[in-house]
């Protein structure tokens, strides 16, 4: 089971409650309130959807419906950060539902939106100093091979589970959120946990982990097929995501064979490409860059000292808090991100 994170929706704390009090007798205890609540919003709506745009989406319609209501409506609440999460949690329930008809419009694969170690969130990228609010709490439920796996669960199951699970709510307070009994939220986390042990996300050391991306690097860089092919699991899968905006693979690439001179391929095309080894949702990783900005992020899942899954982001609106830009959505991607076409051949 995976261990719950520490951002707890118990807080009594209203949101609307006076910042300014205490100033004057050291920190203010409200203000971090407020941005423990912010960023267990925050954590909670990353792990539902796997992408910090809509995570912060969700934020901020889950506090407009708060304002929304009168002051006595307020008052009348008795646990502000519970109602917070069960408001939150419906609006990803709603956007889960809208997602899966949006994915089949995608073009290719669609994979979670990549953080990097410490987890400043796009709307914060290129602002000088990071709001502590706005962070992602990095844990085995972030990781991307789990987070893939959360994409492939109903979102009835993935809500049960993250709220359970990951967060630590019992049943009865996710039954109000899911408009179920707690004995169905209950059945619906149990199911899930079953699906998702059917191909768990990895069991390497961090250490483990570690050396394997080493090498893979080096591979890549040297060129030395025999040693890639020797680093990745049989079956391997590479799976890449460029939205439709930059050149990338449509369907998943299996068997080491295919996936090392796949990226071999890839070294060769762009002489200029360097590997930079970082922090991937919590595990060792690799950025993709050329002249200094990021075109890629790869994330690696390892078993048993193999890789066994390449899930490369290309995608550049997935790619602005590594290159320090703002949060808004752009349509389409960076200057000369077209022309990198890092994500393999369509």
């Amino acid at each position: 089971m995976i261990a719950a994170v520490s951002t707890s929706p118990g807080s009594s704390q209203r949101p609307d409650q006076d910042q300014d009090q205490g100033t004057d007798q050291g920190p203010d205890p409200t203000l971090g309130s407020l941005m423990a609540e912010r960023r267990h919003l925050l954590n909670l709506g990353y792990r539902m959807l796997g992408s910090v745009q809509d995570a912060e989406d969700v934020v901020q319609e889950t506090y407009a419906r708060w304002y929304a209501l009168s002051e006595d409506a307020q008052r009348a609440i008795d646990v502000p950060m519970a109602w917070l999460t069960r408001v939150a949690s419906r609006i990803c329930l709603d956007q889960l539902g809208s997602a899966r008809a949006r994915r089949e419009r995608y073009t290719g694969e669609w994979l979670p939106e990549p953080v990097r170690h410490g987890a400043g969130w796009a709307s914060t990228g290129g602002s000088g100093a990071e709001d502590p609010a706005d962070r992602i709490t990095l844990d085995e439920s972030v990781s991307m091979g789990m987070l893939v796996l959360l994409d492939s669960i109903t979102p009835a199951e993935r809500v049960a589970f993250v709220l359970h699970d990951v967060f630590g709510l019992p049943f009865a307070e996710i039954a109000e959120t899911v408009g179920r009994t707690p004995a169905a939220c209950r059945q619906l986390a149990s199911t899930a946990r079953r699906r998702l042990a059917h191909r768990p996300p990895g069991s390497s050391t961090a250490a483990e982990h570690g050396r394997v991306v080493t090498a893979f690097r080096e591979a890549c860089e040297t060129g030395d097929l025999d040693a890639l092919v020797a680093l990745l699991d049989p079956a391997v899968e590479s799976r890449s995501d460029g939205g439709g905006k930059v050149r990338a693979a449509l369907r998943p690439v299996i068997g080491r064979d295919k996936v090392a001179r796949l990226f071999l391929g890839l070294m060769r095309r762009e002489p200029e490409m360097e590997l930079v080894e970082d922090d991937v949702n919590g595990t060792p990783g690799v950025a993709v860059r050329i002249g200094g900005t990021t075109f890629a992020v790869l994330a690696v899942g390892v078993r048993g000292g193999l890789i066994t899954d390449l899930w490369l982001v290309v995608n550049p609106d997935k790619l602005r808090a590594w290159n320090g830009e703002g949060g808004e959505r752009g349509d389409g991607g960076a200057d000369g991100v077209d022309g990198a076409g890092v994500g393999g051949a369509s």
